[in-house]
Parts: structure tokens; C-alpha cells; sequence
């Protein structure tokens, strides 16, 4: 029978028994709701040297020094600098042979019943493994599900409490430990769609694989990584920015994937209420594009994003079948325009009144919630199976949504993406792995050169 989670009572007890470890607990905003567990099941005083709620913002100031956001990522490593270096200053000497020592903090604003605004926060623990040994670290973000202020509190508790227990019992099994963040609570009550390990505890773990599996097991929508591979939290990186959003499978990215996403960030960036400096592009890869017949191929995912990160490119993972349901996530976190990149082919199936027979307003509710905000598509033409082009102003669908794409076209909803090189629209993915795998050096002809060198570098998508 399998073992059911130790939760956060027992959790914290454990720890507390465990003599060898040593630290701070700080936390702002939500008052000290991950350290009264340690206390309430006694035995605190063997495990927990401080803890402090610097909650008037000029006493916090005073301890961690200024900074223009206080719910960041910058305020929480500035507490976990803070308190770690003081642990060691006070007690290295004293303690420093014989005990593991840690800090964690949080920075929380929960629920607001003035601004009927969700809450969030920022976790982390910084933690040694061994006596004197240079520390580790993982850093959470939190989004808050919960409708006052007191549910949210609850759930930090019990999060923070998981994150300290797991640090130091699961680090081993970073997946483990990922999916034990959320013991005793449901995706009711929150969402993790951020997470960061580093440090010598975690030198073999590739966060880009951390943000795919928030994503697979439910614990985000969707996640967010630069170009070199560190994931960022998606409403920070989303805030105030126009986006522009491909989304393909990238298996391997090619000639065709690459000249219409910069055809379309070249006439996105043209737009008057665009500011071609502010602009954040997403190559975009769903579950359903990763899935390997039940499983997800994790060597195939790790291919792809290494090829799209060496050209430059900020990837996301996300759970969204649909593009309604991505808009309504981006919509959330940017005021700003929203626009997606993609071709005849993909915009024909956007028609196919099949994929919303569960929505009760069927196409009409999916396109009121896809083009609400502004929504804009740069749609490139496809060459049809006899050879014709069809260009997005060509394009026939069914007779009865004949006046809806005409209104969604002369609107500016739909915009013609005829820039892209002709040669290119040929190019089928699907096409090019095909060569690959039988030897055909032809491929190398069809994706850019920067992908051909690491394909054939590494033997990718044998």
C-alpha cells in the first residue's frame, strides 16, 4: 500500500525532532503562518533559532534595505541574504560543526477585500546540506486562489511548511519534492507557476524540466523560461508588455517556424499602441505537443527547448488546448496588445466549430473570449495540396460563419502576414524529421543554421 504524505502537523514535528538543523523563519505580509506550525507541536526551540515579521514597511526597509516592490523575488532574496549571513555571523562559530543551517523567508499579499484582488507571494529557503557547506537554494512564487484573507494565510502555512520539510528530506527527489508542495492542499487554494532550484544540492537539476513538470502535473497553467533556461514568474515577466506568441511543436524548429514569427514581431512592432521596446515574443510548445502516446518523451522535450533557447527564444509550456483559453491567461497579466503568429492551416481549424461543442455559446463564446482584448492574428498564407495560395483574405469557411470571419477581417482581428518568404511556407516540420531520421541531408536545407549545427552536433531526433 502506498504511504499517504505526512502533513504539515506532522511535518513540522519531524523537523523539530531533528536537532542537526538549525535556522530563521521570516515572513512578511501574512503574519508568522509558517512558523506558528513549528510551534504549536512544540519542540521549536531545537530547530528554530529566530523568527521575525517585519510587517510596517519602513521597520522592513530598515532591516533589508529599499526596494520598489515589496511582493518580489527581489525583496525575498534580499530577507533570505539577510537572515542567512546573520545565522552565520551569530552562530557559525558556536554551532557551525555540528549543525545544517537554513533560512526561509516569504513576502505575501493575500486577498484584498478593498480591491477584490487575488493574493501572491514569494517563498524561498537558503539551506546547507552538510555542516559548513555553501548553501542551497529554491525559490516559489504563488498565485492565491482563496476569497479572504484567512484562507490564504492557511495555505502559506502549510506551503511553507512543505517547502522546509521538503528541502531537507526530499532534495534528493526533486520531482518528489516539487509534487509535496502542495500536501494537504488542492489547485482550489493556489497555483506554483514558479520554481527555481540552485546551489550544490541541485546541480544535476535542469529547471527547464522543473517548469514542464508544474505544467504536467497541474501544479501551473502554464510556465515561462528565457533563453538561458531560468524560469521567470509569468505575470513579472508578462507586466506591462505587448505579446506576440507562436505556437508549434518546434520538433525541430524550422525555416517556415522562424521567418513567421519574425515577420510577425516586425509588423507587431510597426502597431501604434505597440512599443517595439516593450515586446515580449513566446514560443509557445503545449502538453499536447509533447505527449509521446500517454507520456510526455522528456529527452524530446529537452531537444527542442535547447534549440529554441540557443536561438534566442523565451519559451512557454503550457496546458491551453485552445487559443481562447491562452488568451484569457495572457489577458490577465498584460494590459497591453496581444498577438499571435500562425498560418492559414491552423486558422481553418480555428473554424471547426467541433472544437467548442463544450462551451454552451459554442464558437461564438470561444471567439468572444479569444478577441475581447484586442486580440490580433498575423495570419501567413498556405500552399494548398494542387499548389494554389491561400491567403488569410481567401480563405472559405462554412456558409453560415461567412459573415463572422468577414467581420473578424475587416476589423483588424485577422491581419495578412504576406512577408514571409514563398520558398518557406513548403517547409512541414513533420517533413524534416522524416529526412533526419532516414539520412537525408537535405533537412539541413530546411531549418536555420544555428539548428542544423546542434542537430547534427548532437544527434538529435534519431
Amino acid at each position: 500500500m502506498e504511504k499517504s504524505p505526512l502533513d504539515a502537523y506532522h511535518k513540522a514535528q519531524a523537523f523539530n525532532m531533528d536537532r542537526g538543523t538549525y535556522g530563521t523563519i521570516a515572513e512578511i505580509g501574512a503574519g508568522q503562518e509558517t512558523v506558528r506550525w513549528f510551534f504549536k507541536v512544540g519542540g521549536a526551540a531545537g530547530s528554530i533559532a529566530k523568527s521575525l515579521s517585519a510587517y510596517d514597511m519602513k521597520v522592513s526597509d530598515s532591516i533589508y534595505g529599499a526596494c520598489k516592490r515589496y511582493v518580489s523575488s527581489e525583496r525575498l532574496h534580499a530577507m533570505l541574504d539577510t537572515e542567512y549571513e546573520s545565522l552565520i555571523e551569530r552562530l557559525g562559530e558556536a554551532r557551525g560543526a555540528d549543525s545544517t543551517f537554513f533560512a526561509f523567508a516569504n513576502t505575501v499579499a493575500t486577498f484584498s477585500y478593498a480591491t477584490k484582488r487575488a493574493g501572491h507571494g514569494w517563498l524561498g529557503i537558503r539551506f546547507q546540506t552538510q555542516p559548513g557547506e555553501a548553501p542551497s537554494q529554491i525559490d516559489v512564487h504563488v498565485a492565491l486562489k482563496g476569497k479572504s484573507g484567512t484562507q490564504d494565510q492557511e495555505t502559506l502555512g502549510k506551503l511553507g511548511v512543505n517547502l522546509i520539510y521538503g528541502a531537507h528530506y526530499l532534495r534528493n527527489d526533486p520531482l518528489e519534492l516539487l509534487l509535496s508542495l502542495m500536501d494537504g492542499l488542492s489547485g482550489d487554494q493556489l497555483e506554483i507557476d514558479m520554481i527555481d532550484f540552485s546551489g550544490p544540492a541541485f546541480e544535476e537539476v535542469d529547471n527547464r524540466l522543473m517548469a514542464l513538470r508544474l505544467v504536467q502535473y497541474g501544479l501551473a497553467q502554464a510556465a515561462i523560461f528565457t533563453p538561458d533556461g531560468k524560469l521567470v514568474q509569468p505575470s513579472d515577466a508578462l507586466y506591462k508588455k505587448s505579446v506576440l506568441i507562436e505556437r508549434s511543436r518546434f520538433r525541430p524548429p524550422t525555416k517556415f517556424n522562424i521567418d513567421m514569427l519574425d515577420a510577425a514581431h516586425r509588423e507587431f512592432c510597426k502597431e501604434t499602441d505597440v512599443n517595439s521596446d516593450e515586446v515580449m515574443v513566446l514560443s509557445e510548445i503545449t502538453l499536447q505537443n509533447l505527449t509521446d502516446g500517454d507520456a510526455i518523451n522528456v529527452e524530446d522535450f529537452l531537444q527542442r527547448v535547447d534549440i529554441l533557447c540557443a536561438l534566442g527564444k523565451n519559451v512557454m509550456i503550457s496546458n491551453f488546448d485552445r487559443f481562447y483559453r491562452l488568451a484569457q491567461y495572457l489577458f490577465k497579466r498584460t494590459n497591453k496588445p496581444v498577438a499571435v503568429a500562425l498560418g492559414v492551416p491552423m486558422l481553418r481549424q480555428l473554424f471547426n466549430e467541433a472544437y467548442y461543442e463544450d462551451l454552451e455559446g459554442g464558437i461564438l463564446e470561444a471567439f468572444g473570449r479569444l478577441f475581447r482584448n484586442d486580440m490580433r492574428m498575423y495570419v501567413c498564407p498556405a500552399i494548398e495540396t494542387d499548389g494554389t495560395l491561400t491567403t488569410v483574405k481567401e480563405l472559405r469557411v462554412q456558409n453560415h460563419l461567412r459573415h463572422l470571419y468577414k467581420h473578424l477581417l475587416e476589423n483588424g482581428y485577422l491581419r495578412s502576414l504576406d512577408t514571409i518568404d514563398r520558398d518557406h511556407l513548403s517547409i512541414h516540420a513533420d517533413d524534416v524529421l522524416k529526412k533526419i531520421r532516414q539520412g537525408d541531408e537535405s533537412w539541413k536545407t530546411l531549418v536555420p543554421q544555428t539548428v542544423a549545427d546542434i542537430i547534427s552536433e548532437r544527434n538529435l531526433f534519431l
